[in-house]
């Protein structure tokens, strides 16, 4: 079956060997030479043949693979990868780059042994993840398990470790990109095609596109990597150098080189090539420049290209004024590195980007904030799922968690987990995220009911999980407990210390209560199921599931859970004689006084609201003695259509780019009406702010922040203004233009308004230009207090006037902002036979320490909305269950033992072959927390009790290499001003954990380390 093809292969490549040997029409024999490598003392050109492929933006995934629905854009993934081969095997001096492994993968999945073994030849090296993924709305653990999946699977079937980050098109580029997914990984450099129009022109100037990057405060030199940015973009240089066949190519005239026919061109093409050349080398440092030969789903017919390149190559040599070659990023970056130069050095991100006057690509940081929100919950259930997996063994005949990886991984792409897709990406995107689930769900359902099952034999218990809750839909809980039965909940904690949070379900009667697994009651409340999460419950399952529940709960039931690290408690709700402890409900109007204050907060935290008007005024913490003036509203910016723009090209806000156009407050429709729920537990405060914003505002016992849970939409379009609905949190700090914003959900980076550090900022857009992307949060900070507020999805924000904090949480709007998606941000749901714009609801939180105390709470709690508990549900006899064998508590780890409080597990994870993944992540950065900043150890062997270890081998982050190997290999460069060149064995190294001792297994973690292991066990 595998002869005819090879047969027609071998043809193939027969017949393009004659076109590099053959000029068309022509019996006279020319053999180019493409056999040049670096030459000194020349100018160098590096041709970089790539073809950048969206794992999704105008078609799905898989549409670009197989070249459908062509009517959006003519791209066929799977034509560029078998055009690929035989050109390359024509002439073994082409080269090519190749970043997607998720079309990668499909592709080699498809091709017969004789195919593979050809391919192996010539695969060296690469970027390697599955997807090239955002840098500002994806979070690093994401990241990480991305790129690990695409590393892994390079490492199993070529043996190779990639060396290069090729970050080409994501809207600029984060700290956490450049030393964690950068230097960690084993990069040597890292090169990337956008960042924001002012600083481009300016390192044009100073010949400092290409840097040095210390992207870690807490690291410096120790994770630097050379990074640098292309001249334009990534496509070809200007000059006409652009071969794709079919396309409209009138500038890029082909080499035409036999001066029997008409239009010889060979002095004209060289001529323009050494122009290009030269030009490109007046802005950039050494005697190599780079040219990316390539650009979106091109080489779908790959001669058309190599062919030319041979020629340019041949004749531009020939011509001697400056020396071309095939090359890759990799070989590039030896000849860089080989000149032995002082680089610029570059410290924090490259956020936010513009591309020109107006043009801030700041709005992605928030659109689809319904997507955003579920990437990031069903990347906390993946993190539980593995380990759970890991509990009872992975079943390699499935289920597993495999299907809700790739998912993962794909979703991370920068025009997925972005929100700049066509809606019906966005929907693939979302569905696929929705299978990977449902596989996972009877991965953690198994594992917990294995761990939980009796030791006598009694039938293997099933268990139910909520992947709705946030719209009020749980079905296991929504059950009639009158007849005798129990509802038994497991409450799984995924993080490596014992944590007590609030649980909150809905139920249908207020007659329960709630016992733990030695059968003790313990404290609970029933709070009432507020009419807005009623009429969205009612609209929104009928759109996810296709039918409409059979009842409707009319309360939630809210207890404490205490749980141990890495492990499961259990608890059992039972219908009661009695009501169980019932919220006080208190319905507030305006009194008419200015001074009347309500005090919200069972605990050491006080809300302070004015009665009039139902306003926050105040936040008290009794316990650290702060007392703050405080003030929480909403507002939205109408999006700008580009009409008043003139002298500059338009610019509309859309999906990609925030353009505010007026900034217009949102007053309640019900002036000072608000509702307020008291009890043992917590209290909320619940006020609609307008027919499509409210809110629930709740302080716990035993916390000490306060959480914000908006409901926001349909927003009104009905006007023809498109709006961006930010959430403000105005104080009296005085924080003098400056600010922190995470950057990737890692570590955090100083802003000041209206200010870069590498150049003079001309400011045209003072709002979306200091907007920045949050994946954990943002802070400001006086003399005396700090004021940090922590987000559940990834989110734009600023500090747009000191002492102010603000949170774009929500976009609607009715313009496309011309980058290629052709389509308005105004996205839809249908059900019940209408259509209404969508309604997003999400949580935020805030806390006001003094001053150097924030880190404490942004960190651990940090983790905690990262990872929640995971709840299954099962309908027993809960006499049955606690009489019998069950497990009722349950640890992974020794019973005596938890993780200090600055190191989590970000990886726990069961391989192919009964390897066992270990990430461990140090939480604080260095000086951030004077208790928490140190350095941190994890006993292994208490971390695995019940397994003996033969081996843990420490990797790189992506585990395809040994960290001592990736060390030995990695490149050492020298930044400008430094007297040596500084690497991993600089004396400025920060300090990191020891060498783990094989007999005592025991790592350290020094502040930010994240340590990578594989892990035998006997």
């Amino acid at each position: 079956m595998d002869e005819h093809p090879l047969f027609l292969l071998l043809l193939l490549i027969l017949f393009l060997l004659v076109g590099v040997l053959l000029p068309c029409g022509d019996s006279k024999f020319i053999a180019y030479n493409t056999s040049h490598g670096v030459v000194p003392g020349k100018l160098n050109v590096h041709l970089v043949p790539h073809s950048h492929d969206d794992v999704g933006w105008l078609k799905t995934i898989d549409q670009y693979y197989v070249g459908s629905n062509n009517s959006l854009q003519g791209a066929c993934v799977q034509h560029v990868l078998d055009s690929l081969v035989p050109a390359l095997l024509a002439n073994p001096d082409r080269k090519f780059i190749f970043v997607e492994q998720a079309f990668f993968q499909r592709w080699w999945r498809d091709q017969s042994e004789i195919i593979k073994g050809l391919v192996r030849k010539f695969i060296s090296s690469g970027n390697g993840g599955m997807c090239m993924h955002d840098e500002a709305t994806s979070h690093y653990i994401d990241m990480i398990d991305q790129t690990t999946l695409g590393h892994r699977f390079i490492k199993n079937e070529f043996n190779v470790t990639p060396r290069i980050g090729w970050q080409i098109d994501p809207f600029g580029h984060s700290a956490v990109q450049a030393y964690l997914l950068g230097a960690e990984v084993g990069f040597d450099s890292f090169f990337f095609g956008r960042i924001d129009y002012q600083d481009r022109e300016k390192r044009k100037d100073e010949k400092s596109l290409e840097v040095i990057w210390q992207g870690s405060r807490t690291f410096g030199s120790s994770s630097q990597i050379f990074a640098g940015a292309f001249p334009e973009n990534y496509e070809p240089p200007p000059g006409g150098f652009y071969y794709e066949v079919n396309d409209d190519n009138s500038n890029s005239p082909v080499v035409q080189d036999d001066m029997e026919l008409f239009d010889y061109n060979v002095p004209e093409r060289v001529n323009a090539f050494v122009d290009a050349a030269i030009a490109q080398a007046n802005i950039t440092r050494t005697n190599h420049v780079m040219w990316t030969m390539g650009t979106d789903f091109k080489y779908q017919y790959a001669n058309s290209w190599f062919q030319q390149m041979d020629k340019l190559i041949h004749y531009v040599n020939l011509d001697g004024r400056v020396n071309a070659l095939y090359s890759t990023p990799s070989i590039y970056t030896d000849a860089k590195h080989a000149a032995s130069k002082s680089w610029p050095l570059k410290t924090d991100d490259y956020f936010p980007y513009a591309d020109r006057i107006n043009a801030y690509w700041t709005g992605y940081f928030t659109s689809r904030p319904g997507l955003k929100g579920y990437v990031r919950i069903m990347s906390g259930y993946y993190l539980a799922a593995r380990q759970l997996e890991f509990f009872k063994g992975r079943n390699e005949s499935g289920p597993t968690t495999d299907s809700l990886a790739d998912a993962l991984a794909i979703v991370q792409h920068h025009d997925a987990v972005t929100g700049t897709e066509k809606q019906h990406v966005a929907d693939d995107y979302a569905k696929r995220l929705s299978i990977g689930y449902k596989e996972a769900e009877k991965v953690v359902a198994a594992s917990i009911s294995c761990i939980a099952g009796s030791d006598s034999g009694s039938p293997v218990t099933k268990f139910e999980q909520c992947p709705l809750l946030n719209i009020s839909y749980c079905p296991p809980s929504e059950i009639d407990l009158s007849q005798g039965k129990n509802l038994v909940v497991v409450v799984y904690n995924s993080m490596g210390w014992k944590r007590e949070d609030v649980v909150k379900i809905p139920v249908l009667s207020e007659d329960v209560f709630v016992r733990d697994s030695h059968g003790k009651e313990i404290e609970s409340q029933i709070l009432p199921l507020a009419n807005a999460s009623v009429v969205i419950r009612n609209y929104y399952v009928p759109a996810y599931l296709g039918k409409i529940p059979t009842v409707t709960p009319k309360y939630w039931l809210a207890f404490s859970a205490t749980v141990p690290p890495l492990g499961f408690s259990t608890y059992i709700i039972s219908k009661a004689n009695r009501k169980a402890s019932t919220s006080m409900q208190t319905l507030l109007k305006a009194t008419g006084s200015a001074t009347d204050t309500i005090v919200i907060g069972p605990g050491h935290l006080k809300l302070i609201y004015s009665e009039n008007g139902g306003k926050l005024i105040g936040y008290i913490n009794t316990r650290s003695s702060i007392n703050a003036s405080m003030e929480h509203s909403y507002k939205y910016y109408t999006g700008n259509d580009g009409s008043a723009d003139k002298k500059v090209i338009p610019q509309a806000s859309g999906a990609y780019v925030f353009r505010p156009n007026g900034t217009y407050p949102i007053k309640s429709e019900e002036q000072g009406a608000f509702t307020v729920l008291r009890g043992p537990i917590l209290h909320e405060v619940h006020q609609r702010i307008n027919s499509w914003i409210s809110q629930i505002t709740r302080v716990y016992k035993g916390k000490e922040h306060a959480e914000v849970e908006f409901t926001i939409g349909p927003i009104p379009t009905d006007d023809g203004q498109g709006k961006e609905v930010v959430a403000e949190i105005t104080t009296a700090m005085k924080s003098n233009k400056t600010f922190y914003t995470d950057s990737s959900g890692r570590d955090f980076i100083e802003r000041i308004r209206d200010y870069r550090k590498d150049w003079h900022l001309e400011v045209n857009q003072p709002v979306a230009g200091n907007y920045y992307p949050l994946n954990l949060g943002i802070y400001m900070k006086d003399d005396s207090t700090e004021l940090s507020v922590l987000v559940d999805r990834a989110v734009g924000g600023s500090s747009i006037v000191d002492g102010q904090l603000e949170l774009m949480l929500h976009r609607r709007l009715v313009h496309d902002d011309s980058r290629g998606v052709a389509e308005a941000l105004n996205e839809t749901v249908c059900a019940l036979d209408k259509c209404t714009g969508l309604t997003v609801r999400g949580k935020f939180y805030l806390r006001v320490d003094p001053l150097g105390e924030g880190a404490k709470w942004r960190r651990s709690f940090g983790q905690e909305i990262y990872s929640p508990f995971l709840l299954a549900f099962t309908e027993q006899d809960g006499k049955e269950w606690r009489s019998s064998d069950h497990v009722s508590t349950f640890s992974g780890m020794d019973p005596s033992y938890s993780l200090p409080h600055n190191v989590a597990i970000i990886t726990l994870q069961e391989l192919e072959g009964g390897k066992v993944l270990l990430r461990l992540a140090h939480l604080y950065e260095v000086g951030e927390d004077k208790e928490l900043s140190v350095m941190a150890s994890v006993e292994l062997k208490k971390l695995f009790p019940k397994k003996k270890i033969s081996s843990a081998e420490e990797m790189s982050l992506s585990a395809n290499q040994g960290r001592a190997e990736m060390e030995k290999k990695r490149l050492v460069w020298k930044a400008e001003g430094s007297p040596e060149p500084e690497g991993a064995d600089s004396s400025k190294a920060a300090r990191r954990g020891r060498a783990v001792d094989p007999a005592k297994l025991v790592v350290e973690l020094g502040p930010m380390e994240i340590r990578t292991f594989l892990i035998n066990f006997i």
